[in-house]
């Protein structure tokens, strides 16, 4: 088992010291121990860290990410709260789809004016943007 201090932690995953302090408050990681002043952490919060980057990535809460970890510390997701997460993801990526192909036509519409194509006309009745 490899011991990492904070700083080594905090360089290898990408984030500040004070984020792992933040995540420790919060119970999403634990450190082991100290040397000296230096918190202490087993090689395998770098996984959990991981974890925790695709969590807010996906859109989830701090809270939302806690509440996925057992007693024990295993990652152990509400699969339901996943699947529900997806389908919102998939309604955002929809809409940014509409909105990158309206702005695309508005670059190279070939209309006098905007107001004048029916395109641009069809795309502000639906909201895209």
């Amino acid at each position: 088992m490899k011991i990492l201090d904070i700083g080594e932690v905090a360089r290898l995953a990408g984030i500040a010291p004070s984020a792992l302090r933040h995540y420790e408050q919060k119970g999403l990681i634990r450190a082991i121990g100290r040397n000296g002043l230096r918190r202490q952490y087993k090689e395998e919060v770098l996984d959990r860290l991981r974890f925790i980057a695709l969590g807010r990535a996906a859109g989830f809460t701090l809270d939302n990410i806690a509440a996925m970890f057992t007693a024990q510390g295993n990652i152990a997701p509400d699969r339901d709260a996943l699947a529900a997460k997806a389908q919102e993801l998939d309604e955002v990526i929809e809409q940014l789809q509409r909105t990158r192909d309206g702005l695309r036509h508005m670059a190279n519409c070939p209309a006098q004016t905007h107001m004048a194509c029916p395109e641009f006309q069809k795309i502000l009745h639906r909201g895209t943007f």
